[in-house]
């Protein structure tokens, strides 16, 4: 059995070690917490079994521990500055073992390694094993499902560094346009200008991986939302993003069995 309320004090006991009143901090916690959530709902609504319930709730609880470290030094989620899920997993499973704080049992240690190790990965190639991908693939999900919320809440100087009183400026890039296109996510280096950030927080749902992910986004509207959020100072962008849209929701409703 895990035991996620001690797993929890124990999360909640490493989080001293940072500042809780900057923004980078306070958001990876509530989000820490709502992938909690967002994975128990969506395994749920798989039918999955309680053990694998529980154990992708601990992984959720533990799938962004670097990012701490990582806003801690520079003051950034940019790639560039760490790779925060490697952080992770080498902070859990080193050799301290820090992993043993949250959960005794060691029979799921492969297991929640890899999930946090690949959680922010492009893809899941080479990933092997049934509970390890189905674990892979939930809290991707779990992540993905959150950052909605993330994107509809959270102030726009946090995320993408602009005021919400001006248009977004720029052009989509031609990489990040065609990967829209093509109905799969963008790669973090073709990004160049901020629609392209925004374009791609919406296209990396088509990386989700339920049929029960897709209900959930579907149900509270998250796309339409999302992309409304922003003005966009040109045309085409304009275009674009509502083009966007649409494509998205008719992929997530062929996803889910619906109806056009």
């Amino acid at each position: 059995m895990i035991d996620f309320k001690s797993a929890r004090a124990a999360f909640e006991e490493y989080l001293k070690e940072y500042d809780r009143d900057d923004d980078k901090i306070r958001l990876k916690i509530v989000h820490t917490y709502c992938v909690v959530d967002c994975v128990e709902n969506i395994a749920r609504r798989m039918g999955l079994p309680r053990e694998d319930r529980e154990l992708g709730m601990l992984i959720g609880l533990l799938h962004d521990i670097g990012r701490f470290e990582q806003i801690k030094r520079y003051d950034s989620f940019m790639p560039d500055t760490m790779d925060h899920a490697a952080y992770g997993a080498a902070l859990l499973f080193g050799k301290q073992k820090m992993i043993r704080r949250f959960i005794e049992d060691d029979r799921w240690d492969g297991i929640i390694e890899t999930a946090i190790a690949r959680h922010s990965d492009f893809s899941l190639e080479g990933v092997e094993g049934e509970q390890k991908l189905l674990h892979a693939r939930l809290i991707r999900d779990g992540d993905k499902l959150d950052n909605c919320r993330v994107k509809l809440e959270e102030s726009l100087e946090t995320l993408l560094g602009v005021s919400a009183r001006e248009p977004l400026k720029g052009k989509l890039s031609p990489a990040v346009w065609e990967a829209c296109l093509k109905e799969r996510s963008v790669l973090s280096a073709d990004r160049r200008t901020k629609p392209d950030y925004w374009a791609s927080y919406l296209a990396q749902l088509y990386d989700v991986n339920f049929p029960a992910t897709f209900s959930i986004i579907l149900e509270e509207n998250y796309v339409p939302r999302i992309l409304s959020r922003l003005q966009y100072e040109d045309e085409d962008t304009r275009i674009k993003m509502k083009l966007l849209s649409e494509n998205l929701q008719a992929y997530m409703r062929r996803q889910t069995g619906e109806r056009n």
